[in-house]
């Protein structure tokens, strides 16, 4: 089975970056135990403080999905709602 690799950014508002650094190290911890997790990383880009790059790379499309499931009834998804999101998400073959 292919891997999943998304990797792009987050548009965070000035006005909420303190509130996505907050709840950055809780989301970042629950998504790397999950089953399938094979990578995750945010963080913050130096040149373009309101952009926070994302790279994730789970063992397959089930992996992913349940993340994206985990993910979108968790807090963080409360504290990024109506962000945009700049993804490229492929499989690896």
């Amino acid at each position: 089975m292919p891997r999943v690799l998304l990797d792009g950014y987050l548009e965070v508002p000035a006005d909420r970056i303190d509130a996505v650094r907050a709840a950055l190290p809780e989301h970042i911890r629950l998504t790397r135990t999950e089953p399938g997790c094979i990578s995750f990383e945010v963080t913050q880009d130096p040149n373009e403080p309101t952009h926070f790059r994302v790279s994730e790379v789970f063992a397959d499309r089930a992996a992913f999905e349940g993340h994206q499931s985990r993910a979108g009834a968790s807090a963080w998804a409360i504290v990024t709602a109506g962000m945009p999101r700049h993804y490229t998400i492929r499989d690896e073959v």
